[in-house]
């Protein structure tokens, strides 16, 4: 077989075949993997509901989109509203996203009807490990700060602005972070059913009762 003359148009030709190949593997890896990244992801959520709300057996009755302008920014939060079997309010897990110290910080935060908080998970950071990141365990009701049974009528804040929730050592920011997302989802549950703007919302009922 002739050997390929090295010239630049023979050059860029190769380039350009290389680079086709390599978009169409990775087009295909990509299709290949979405749908199963896609229920690792769903399974993650419906696990994280069931943890935050410390209910085994419920059902999600609705999952709003609320978007609530804060301090001249928009924010998305996602509403997951829940049941018992027997058709009785549990409350609802709240979506909250705010910015935290190396990124988007995104809280899981469930409460009950009456706003109190029963418990939380962190559904994805970008905060320094073992510093922001110790936020997974440190407000926990084994934590050493923790905001569990705390209703966020009266904003949580940190020790150090005159608040009663002592901020992770090391990484106030994280903690601010992570009390203004809690803050806010709080805020959007009790408005909720009153004068909160809700786009695309009401989905059909989804089970999470299975373990």
């Amino acid at each position: 077989m002739k050997k390929l003359e090295s010239t630049l148009v023979n050059m860029v030709g190769v380039l350009v075949a290389v680079c086709l190949v390599m978009g169409g593997i990775l087009a295909f890896v990509n299709h290949v993997t979405e749908g199963p990244i896609s229920q690792q992801a769903e399974k993650a959520l419906a696990d994280g509901i069931k943890a935050v709300m410390m209910s085994p057996q419920l059902t999600v009755t609705a999952n709003d989109t609320v978007r609530e302008t804060i301090d001249n920014k928009e924010y998305t939060f996602i509403v997951h509203k829940v049941a018992d079997a027997a058709g009785k309010e549990l409350g609802a897990a709240i979506e909250s996203t705010t910015l935290g110290f190396g990124g988007d910080l995104k809280v899981l935060v469930g409460f009950n009807p009456d706003g109190e908080i029963l418990g939380y998970t962190l559904l994805e950071h970008a905060e320094t490990p073992g510093l922001g990141a110790k936020a997974d365990k440190w407000f926990q009701k084994d934590g050493k700060a923790s905001i569990i049974g705390k209703n966020p009528e009266q904003p949580l804040a940190v020790s150090k602005e005159g608040g009663d929730v002592d901020a992770i050592t090391a990484s106030t920011i994280t903690s601010k972070a992570f009390l203004k997302a809690v803050n806010q989802a709080y805020n959007v549950y009790k408005k909720k059913g009153t004068d909160a703007t809700s786009g695309a919302t009401k989905k059909a009922t989804t089970k999470a009762e299975q373990p």
